[in-house]
C-alpha cells in the first residue's frame, strides 16, 4: 500500500497556498473497497500497538495528533476505530470545548501547554488550539472575550491579527517539534452533502440524535466561511515540522484506514529503542533464574 504520508491528496504541501476545494472528499486512492480498508487498518493497529510499547519504553519522544473537522466528519468514531489498541496508561485524549472564564485569563495557547503528552506519551486533541483560527475567524466576537490588549473593538481584529496568531502557532510547534515532540495534524474533510446525510441520520436514530445540537445547523450556515479559514489555517500553518494531512471523509472506511496509515507511517521513521540494561545487571540475570528455579 502506498504512503499516504507524500501524497498530494493528503499531504497540504507546506510553503503553498491551498484551499480546500483541492482536496476530493470522496478520494479512495488504491483501497477499492471497505474490506480492504477494515483488513489493512487491523494490520496497521497492530503496528502502532508495537510502536506505542517501543515509544514507552524508549521515553524520548512524545506524539501529539491533532484532529479537526467541521461536524459529523468523524473526529471520535476515527480515534475510537484507529487507536483502539493502544496502552491507555500511556495515551491520553482531550476534547477541547468553549474557553473557561479561567481559561480566558490566560493567553489562548495556555491551557493547551497543560495537555500536552510527556515524552513516550501519545496525546490525541479532539479539536485543539486551531478553533482559535477557525471558529474565532467565522465569530470573531469571541476574541473581544480574550480581552488582549490593544483589540478594543471588532475593527481591531485585522488580517495582521490572524497573520499574528498563525506565526504564534508555528513557532510554538516548532519549539514542541526541536525538543522531542512529533506532531501530526489531521483534517477530517467532509463534504457539504455528506455532513447533511450524517445529521439526518442522527436525528432518526436514538442511539444518536443525543449527539444533535441546534448549534451545529447554524454552523452549516456559515460552511463557506468555515472553509475559508480552512483553507487559510492550511496554506498558514503546514510547516516542515507539523505538516497537515488533509483526509477524505464521506467515506468512514477509508478515513479510518488513511488516518492509520500516515501514523505507521510517520512514527516507524523515528529512532526508538527499549532501554539495554547495564552491564553489570546483564551478568547477574543469570544469577537471578538460578534463584528463581532454586525456589
Amino acid at each position: 500500500m502506498e504512503d499516504l504520508t507524500i501524497n498530494p491528496q493528503i499531504l497540504a504541501a507546506p510553503g503553498q497556498p491551498l484551499n480546500t476545494e483541492r482536496f476530493n472528499t470522496e478520494w479512495v486512492s488504491l483501497v477499492d473497497n471497505k474490506e480492504m480498508a477494515s483488513k489493512a487498518l487491523e494490520k496497521n493497529i497492530e503496528s502502532l500497538i508495537a510502536i506505542q510499547d517501543k515509544l514507552y519504553a524508549d521515553n524520548r519522544y512524545a506524539v501529539l495528533i491533532i484532529f479537526q473537522a467541521m461536524d459529523a466528519a468523524g473526529k471520535d468514531g476515527t480515534i475510537k476505530h484507529v487507536m483502539s489498541g493502544l496502552n491507555p496508561q500511556g495515551t491520553q485524549v482531550y476534547s477541547f470545548k468553549a474557553p473557561t472564564e479561567h481559561e480566558l485569563d490566560h493567553d489562548y495557547l495556555w491551557r493547551t501547554y497543560c495537555c500536552l503528552p510527556q515524552r513516550g506519551n501519545v496525546g490525541i486533541f479532539n479539536r485543539s488550539y486551531y478553533e482559535e483560527v477557525l471558529v474565532t475567524r467565522v465569530h470573531p466576537q469571541f476574541i473581544l472575550r480574550q480581552r488582549i490588549p490593544g483589540i478594543n473593538g471588532l475593527n481591531d481584529i485585522t488580517d495582521d491579527f490572524w497573520k499574528m496568531r498563525f506565526r504564534q502557532i508555528n513557532d510554538m510547534e516548532k519549539h514542541l517539534s526541536e525538543n522531542g515532540t512529533i506532531i501530526i495534524k489531521f483534517f477530517l474533510n467532509i463534504s457539504k452533502d455528506q455532513q447533511k446525510r450524517r445529521f439526518l441520520r442522527r436525528l432518526e436514530d436514538p442511539s444518536r440524535n443525543w449527539k444533535f445540537q441546534s448549534a451545529d445547523i447554524d454552523e452549516r450556515e456559515h460552511w463557506t466561511e468555515y472553509m475559508n479559514a480552512y483553507s487559510d489555517m492550511l496554506t498558514h500553518t503546514s510547516t516542515p515540522w507539523a505538516p497537515w494531512y488533509v483526509i477524505p471523509a464521506d467515506r468512514k472506511w477509508f478515513m479510518r484506514y488513511a488516518v492509520s496509515n500516515v501514523l505507521v507511517n510517520k512514527l516507524s521513521k523515528l529512532d526508538l529503542h527499549y532501554p539495554e540494561l547495564p552491564d553489570k545487571e546483564k551478568q547477574l540475570l543469570s544469577v537471578y533464574k538460578q534463584r528463581l528455579a532454586a525456589e
